[in-house]
């Protein structure tokens, strides 16, 4: 399997080679950024202290899985005497790095790209004694170099969507060596611990461990001043795809014929959308503006975060949390950041992504579900026009998440033996 995707790899590198240096030609900061993730001229990015101490790079795919590794890396600052490099793939994961990674760690790198000499180069420079990954974003020749020099890998924080787990079931052939490579998997879930001992994954590899983001209460990336306080009650909707806005706005716009001090936040999950969100708006007669261009407040009826790490400060300013993907079939988006605020937190039916986590948090009653327009108007209108139903609610979702925390303590421990 990895000679094949090393072959691969060399013959997709000859086809694009010409337009690669055709991009580069344009673009010094992209031939800059290729250039980094080959391992080129960044002799410098790697602090190498004498006496050496012990190495742990820490990696994550990113924005979602950067924030789910804070409360784990400042766990690992404040436990251990590391050198602690840590890295991020895509350009929005680290920008958010630099944000709120950076103070905790040695230094922040562009993660290299999977070709094996690249890989070797990195691993020279970075002379790593422990490997974590957050989450997800495998990649095979990486973890099998790793496996083959002794250096133990982690995956933390795992899940196992019902999605994933079919790719997993029908190329078997491909990922079951990558999740073998790894000395210990921390699983989210009792659920995706059985869905790896399924794909025949050894047991005494696979941890429950719980979710890392139940470990930040007080997690706020932006200066919460920034934020204006509303006027009135406000709704921040997080990570919403399209499909919900619609359903949102027609819900919000008929809540504020009575209430005319309601206000409303739209953080979707793709930011580019800021223009077709607003002119929907525009459509409903809602006046909106973005983020992006300096707004702060949430006196218009609509505030359109488009920006990255902002949106739980928005989560701390309003009063009421509705959970996108959830509404549409996109399987759901984490329902823990609005939960550690003590916010009433609703979904739609389709959560099969954090299925058990939505699932104690209804129990615990810090969390309603909607299933349609009406439904999401009604659950609504019942949460503003009672102040104690809204407390209530909230207080159970802050309750819950206290329960659950420990989770970085339980990692600590962990790593602590490949160490």
């Amino acid at each position: 399997m990895l000679f094949l995707y090393n072959i691969l790899q060399v013959l997709l590198l000859v086809i694009i080679l010409p337009l690669l240096a055709a991009v580069f030609a344009v673009r010094p900061g992209y031939r800059r950024h290729i250039l980094s993730r080959l391992g080129l001229g960044a002799r410098e990015l790697f602090p190498l202290p004498a006496p050496r101490k012990k190495t742990i790079w820490v990696h994550a795919l990113s924005v979602g899985e950067v924030t789910s590794s804070l409360p784990l890396i400042r766990g690992i600052r404040a436990a251990f005497d590391v050198t602690l490099i840590f890295s991020a793939t895509t350009r929005t994961g680290s920008r958010l790095a630099e944000d709120i990674i950076a103070p905790h760690v040695d230094r922040i790198v562009l993660f290299p790209l999977d070709i094996l000499p690249v890989i070797h180069r990195f691993l020279t420079l970075i002379r790593p004694d422990l490997f974590i990954l957050v989450e997800t974003d495998f990649w095979p020749n990486l973890l099998s170099v790793l496996h083959k020099k002794g250096i133990p890998s982690l995956l933390v924080n795992g899940r196992i969507s019902e999605k994933s787990m079919g790719a997993y079931r029908r190329f078997g052939f491909f990922f079951r060596p990558l999740f073998r490579s790894f000395a210990a998997l921390s699983m989210q879930t009792a659920a995706d611990r059985e869905n790896l001992i399924a794909l025949g994954i050894p047991e005494d590899r696979i941890f429950t461990l719980g979710n890392l983001k139940f470990d930040t209460p007080t997690l706020v990336e932006k200066n919460p001043d920034q934020v204006d306080q509303p006027p009135g009650l406000c709704l921040v909707a997080g990570s919403t795809h399209r499909g919900e806005e619609e359903i949102l706005l027609a819900a919000y716009t008929r809540l504020k014929r009575d209430r005319q001090t309601l206000s409303l936040v739209i953080a979707p999950r793709d930011i580019s959308r800021r223009t077709e969100i607003g002119r929907l708006a525009e459509s409903l007669g809602l006046a909106a503006v973005c983020r992006s261009q300096g707004a702060t407040s949430l006196r218009p009826d609509l505030l359109i975060l488009d920006t990255i790490g902002e949106l739980a400060a928005y989560y701390r300013s309003c009063d009421i949390a509705f959970v996108g993907g959830s509404l549409v079939d996109q399987g759901g988006h984490n329902p823990i950041e609005p939960a550690v605020m003590g916010l009433p937190v609703l979904f739609g039916p389709h959560m099969e992504d954090f299925a058990e986590i939505a699932e104690d948090l209804l129990a615990a009653g810090g969390a309603l579900r909607v299933h349609n327009g009406d439904s999401l108007f009604l659950t609504l209108e019942r949460l503003f026009d009672d102040p104690a139903f809204r407390r209530t609610t909230g207080k159970a979702a802050a309750v819950y998440i206290k329960d659950k925390q420990g989770v970085v303590t339980r990692h600590l421990a962990l790593i602590r033996k490949f160490l």
